[in-house]
């Protein structure tokens, strides 16, 4: 798809229609809703990490006044299947699902009785008078502990995952000795391996090998709004008003949870206050208020204080990492060796283990590359997807050894992330498997095909929009020089077996513009400047994640009122994402942007299936989905003109709110009129089964546009930031800030401008406190958490972000295997922002100090003061 269309509203600012209500308080969250009669719940959670509930004695509690249910994990539905709750479907081993309510509580702080009264304060005072009986099982919060022979295992089934199944794993004793150096092994036996050339000839011929062992701490989602959810049923379905980033894929989940028919649940949430990856399909606490609800015949309200939000609010991944890499003299990787030992809490195979080992071929292209992992279980709370779920661990853990070498060997910091970066076209990840491999060798042998050919991606074409330019500053768009087109891997017989590979990668035009906007050549001899105590830092730091999903719908109704209303299912969690997508509806049928209204956050009113709002797919996946609709719309708006007025449908122009000499009002009559397809009495067979039922919902009220996204896509979409930073450093106190910070993105085609400069500078923020300040604290002993509140578990605030006005810029260059060219932004630039941060720091301090998150003060005056790394370690949560 050669060029990108000129738009009129594509890539400009503009007013996001739920703004007034955010600013003057109309909006409303799930905790601002109430109903007669409504009950409050509240939660008694497990005061140890790991035990056997023998018996829970209730009789006090309900005998009180005003209290009218307590509920135990007896009273809770057991999934039958696993459920999405991270960015893929999670396996979880069938013996012990994660439910609600637990019988069996994995980690200190798991609900496992709920009460329901008359207020909040009987229902606390409730919780008190219930007696649990606990038998303790044993524990383990930290990852290294399990692994080594003798230590507790998490769960009876044992401490790893080795899909599909808990399985024992214990390190051998050479292994062992290797952590009593304080050295990650390079494990033997991990669940996860994959090679990628002849990784130990590339390090003979290396002309220098870094090899490192890093932590990266657990870190929970800390959203502004916690949790809550309030329910209660009618007509016999389920309404729950719940704080979800995806509203369309939470129906289903809910619907298990509670042990109901998908089409007797409704799930409200029109407003939520962030996410990050915790509430991707909402959370199993949505049961509970459901549950208590049938139990009392009364609409219940959950409330999540803080500190229950930091239990069961979920948490990225923490990993342990053994990286070894080797460089030619020029800079370029020639070999990886990474061993990543990833803690994953008691439940779910989160991926973050096995994301890291992509993410490093996607960020650098190495020549060759091994890779093992392990996903680690501990008594310690669930892991889900957090903003660029190993991506930006594999960011802020390998960008530092990318900045060390390029100092070493003499090589500038942009230039030597240039030489590494991959380009449109260029394979990434793991091998395909070796089935896939035989299977597609034996078809090309029977095709006449060379066996053994050399794999790659077709060729791609590589846009030039002269007329897009670049989106620079503070959200203005400039013309500016488009780069020029990128090399291309050789095609590859159509039978070959192949690694993924990128649909558009423009890293080397952004690291450019950055370099340019920050002036980098300029500032760059500032490095190490000490003026009194302060010392200057500028690093450079790149991150990356896949950026779109495909083959969702898109639903649209024109009604008699000549407006054209988007049924969408994206959830709206503060990105404006749900808006941004309907833009390209206004474009296509070339009417004003007043005369589109958004619905969403109610499947009551009829939503399209949507992508989960996770791994940065929507503004990619829904402005495919929304055009094909729009598309579909279009064309029935002529042929609805044609049947009315005659001649033939081509002939008639659609724009400003008419289709030639009718209004979109009267095309929505004649519709209703003409019925069938028109009005949504026929619809297109591949469709989700919720768009079907939304569209048989919409029947009759107008002209209906829906369509399944079937424009197809060769590779994967992937998006990518480059970040530069200023730090300055107290060496006496090790305190330290951010002066200054800028980011520049290939993001594909700009949709809003604005909103991308939030999204670029709020992930930024967000990496800054990765590197900062965010961690988990635990009694090793005890296995209790010591940081529940932001006191001690502090997420970056105002104070925090950098003194001069952060800048941003875009390549803008579409992607070619997008009829839109437009890829999802929200998780490169934590990791971008991470990576920056940490590597101005090394850069002002130097490479020998930190080797773990956060860098606190404390470890670096610690650090400086004895003149080697002074940490804690292989320990985690400390």
């Amino acid at each position: 798809m050669p060029g990108t269309p000129k738009y009129k509203l594509i890539g400009q600012n503009y007013v996001l229609p739920d703004l007034v209500a955010k600013v003057t308080g109309r909006a409303k969250y799930s905790e601002d809703f109430r109903a007669d009669g409504m009950l409050f719940a509240k939660l008694l959670l497990s005061p140890v990490p790991h035990a056997r509930i023998r018996r829970v004695d209730a009789s006090a509690a309900l005998a009180m006044p005003g209290v009218l249910a307590v509920i135990t994990g007896e009273d809770v539905p057991k999934p039958q299947q696993p459920m999405q709750l991270g960015e893929a479907a999670a396996q979880r081993a069938n013996t012990l699902p994660e439910v609600a309510l637990a019988s069996e509580p994995l980690y200190q702080g798991e609900p496992i009785v709920a009460v329901a009264a008359i207020d909040e304060v009987t229902a606390a005072d409730a919780i008190e008078k219930i007696k649990v009986e606990y038998e303790p099982l044993p524990f383990v919060v930290d990852p290294i502990v399990t692994l080594r022979p003798g230590g507790p295992n998490p769960r009876a089934e044992g401490n790893v995952w080795r899909p599909p199944q808990v399985q024992e794993m214990k390190i051998s004793a050479a292994e062992g000795a290797e952590l009593d150096a304080g050295r990650v092994p390079l494990l033997e036996n991990t669940p996860i391996r994959w090679d990628v050339g002849d990784v130990d000839a590339a390090f003979k011929n290396a002309d220098y090998i870094l090899d490192e062992t890093l932590v990266h701490q657990s870190t929970g989602h800390q959203p502004m709004e916690p949790r809550t959810a309030m329910a209660y049923w009618q007509n016999g379905k389920l309404y729950l008003h719940g704080s979800t980033q995806s509203v369309a894929r939470t129906v289903a989940n809910v619907a298990q949870w509670v042990d109901i028919p998908q089409d007797q649940v409704v799930v409200i949430s029109e407003y939520t206050g962030g996410g990050f990856g915790g509430k991707i399909p909402g959370a199993q606490t949505m049961a509970i208020p459901a549950i208590l609800s049938k139990k009392t015949g009364r609409p219940v309200m959950m409330r999540i204080t803080r500190e229950e939000e930091n239990y069961i609010g979920r948490a990225r991944a923490g990993i342990h990492l053994r990286a070894k890499i080797g460089f030619r003299k020029d800079g370029r990787i020639v070999a990886m060796d990474l061993c990543a030992i990833g803690d994953c809490g008691p439940y779910s195979n989160q991926g973050d283990v096995g994301t890291m080992g992509g993410n490093a071929t996607a960020l650098y292209n190495p020549e060759t590359i091994r890779f093992r992992g392990v996903a680690v279980l501990t008594n310690t709370p669930p892991r889900v997807s957090q903003r660029a779920p190993g991506g930006e661990q594999a960011a802020a853990m390998l960008e530092p050894m990318i900045s060390k070498a390029a100092r070493h060997l003499g090589v500038d910091q942009v230039e030597i992330r240039k030489i590494n970066a991959p380009v449109t076209g260029s394979e990434f990840g793991p091998p395909p498997p070796p089935a896939a491999a035989g299977a597609a060798a034996a078809a090309a042998a029977a095709s006449g095909a060379r066996a053994g050919a050399p794999a790659g991606p077709p060729a791609v074409a590589q846009p030039q929009p002269a007329e897009q330019g670049r989106a620079t500053g503070r959200g203005q768009t400039a013309a500016g020089q488009v780069p020029g087109q990128q090399p291309v891997a050789a095609a590859a017989p159509p039978s070959a077996p192949q690694r993924s590979f990128f649909t558009s990668c423009h890293l080397r035009e952004a690291l450019d513009l950055g370099a340019q906007m920050f002036k980098w050549d300029e500032r760059k001899g500032r490095n190490g400047q000490r003026v009194g105590t302060k010392v200057t830092g500028l690093g450079v730091g790149v991150g990356t994640y896949t950026a779109g999903s495909i083959a969702m719908d898109g639903l649209l109704l024109v009604r008699n009122d000549g407006k054209v209303y988007v049924h969408s299912g994206i959830g709206n969690l503060g990105t404006g994402s749900v808006m941004d997508c309907s833009r390209i509806v206004a474009e296509e049928l070339n009417i004003p942007w007043e005369q589109i209204e958004t619905v969403w956050g109610n499947t009551s009113k009829h939503l399209a299936w949507s992508s989960p709002q996770a791994g940065s797919q929507t503004i990619h996946a829904h402005t495919r989905a929304n055009l094909a609709a729009a598309q579909d719309l279009k064309k029935k708006l002529q042929e609805v003109a044609a049947l009315e007025r005659g001649g033939r449908p081509e002939s008639y122009t659609v724009a400003n709110g008419r289709v030639g000499p009718l209004t979109f009002a009267q095309a929505a009559e004649a519709a209703i009129k003409h019925g069938g397809r028109f009005a949504g009495h026929e619809m297109p067979a591949d469709i989700n089964d919720m768009t079907k039922a939304s569209v048989k919902g919409l029947a009759g009220q107008g002209l209906i546009g829906v369509a399944r996204d079937n424009f197809g896509r060769k590779g994967n979409t992937q998006s990518w930031v480059a970040a530069f930073a200023e730090v300055e450093v107290d060496v006496e106190t090790g305190e330290y800030h951010l002066v200054d910070y800028l980011a520049a993105t290939d993001c594909g085609t700009v949709i809003n401008p604005r909103g991308l400069a939030g999204q670029l500078h709020g992930g930024g923020v967000q990496g800054f406190g990765q590197i900062r300040s965010q961690k988990w604290v635990y009694d090793q002993r005890y296995g209790v958490s010591l940081a529940n509140r932001f006191h001690y578990n502090k997420p970056p605030t105002i104070l925090d972000i950098p003194l001069h006005e952060m800048q941003w810029g875009a390549v803008g260059i579409p992607d070619s295997q997008s009829p839109v060219g437009a890829k999802g932004i929200g998780e490169p630039a934590i990791c971008a922002g991470a990576a920056a941060a940490i590597c101005a720091l090394n850069a002002a301090i130097g490479d020998d100090y930190l080797r773990r998150t956060p860098a606190t003060p404390s470890m670096i005056v610690a650090s400086l003061d004895a003149g080697k790394r002074v940490d804690e370690g292989l320990v985690t949560h400390v």
